[in-house]
């Protein structure tokens, strides 16, 4: 795998689809950092992450691994958001587990919590799982995501679609470009999009009051135990 310089800005768009049972869809510019979990910058907290106790991310994520039977010590490339004024939200964290077979998709919710999803994509980048996180209050937990990732020097995608009794119900997706993370490139990045986690946070909660408007039936969210 060649990977882009590191750490990087990657600048791109998020896109949200719902198919069922009312159809909305919606795009925004945003950017994330792509980001060596042995060389982080400032703005990467342990503690906005998996089970949130570990010394340090990459620690945290190995001891993961552990738990589900993986023994294993490289190098992981993390594409996540950084805090801004002491606030981060992450809709998707993603590791590379690079030069293994291992990804970890980390799902967060706008109610504090967070689950992982270890995968092994194919040859292609595609993997699926069977949903075990509430995320959407328009969506139970229930059906099978089916994923795609792609990591490469001049571009990052991220592809996620909920699929329930056939027929695919969501989907969002990130897709950007990597540049270096340069002081220049980084300042000219954040007066461009500026507060980007508080932006984040706002829409996805100003959609999905547009959803409920609309009378879209909303799902008990279940009790999560949360990453151990």
């Amino acid at each position: 795998m060649t990977l882009p310089t590191l750490p990087a800005i990657v600048t791109g768009s998020v896109r949200h689809g719902r198919a069922i049972p009312i159809r909305n869809a919606f795009q925004y510019r945003v950017y994330q950092w792509l980001v060596d979990l042995d060389d982080l910058p400032r703005g990467f907290d342990p503690r906005d992450h998996l089970s949130g106790n570990g010394p340090t991310i990459k620690a945290d994520l190995l001891r993961y691994l552990a738990t589900q039977g993986i023994h294993w010590d490289g190098q992981v490339v993390m594409l996540a958001n950084a805090r801004v004024l002491g606030h981060v939200f992450d809709p998707l964290t993603v590791f590379w587990c690079v030069g293994s077979p291992y990804v970890v998709a980390e799902v967060h919710n706008t109610y504090g919590e967070r689950h992982a999803y270890l995968l092994a994509p194919d040859a292609g980048g595609s993997a699926e799982t069977v949903k075990e996180f509430y995320v959407s209050p328009f969506n139970d937990v229930s059906g099978e995501y089916h994923l795609r990732f792609e990591l490469a020097p001049d571009r990052v995608r991220v592809q996620v679609t909920l699929h329930r009794d056939g027929r695919a119900r969501f989907g969002a997706s990130f897709e950007g470009v990597p540049r270096p993370a340069t002081r220049w490139a980084v300042l000219a990045t954040r007066l461009r999009m500026p507060l980007m986690p508080q932006r984040v946070s706002a829409l996805i909660r100003m959609h999905g009051i547009w959803l409920w408007a609309r009378r879209l039936p909303v799902a008990k969210r279940p009790i999560h135990e949360g990453i151990r």
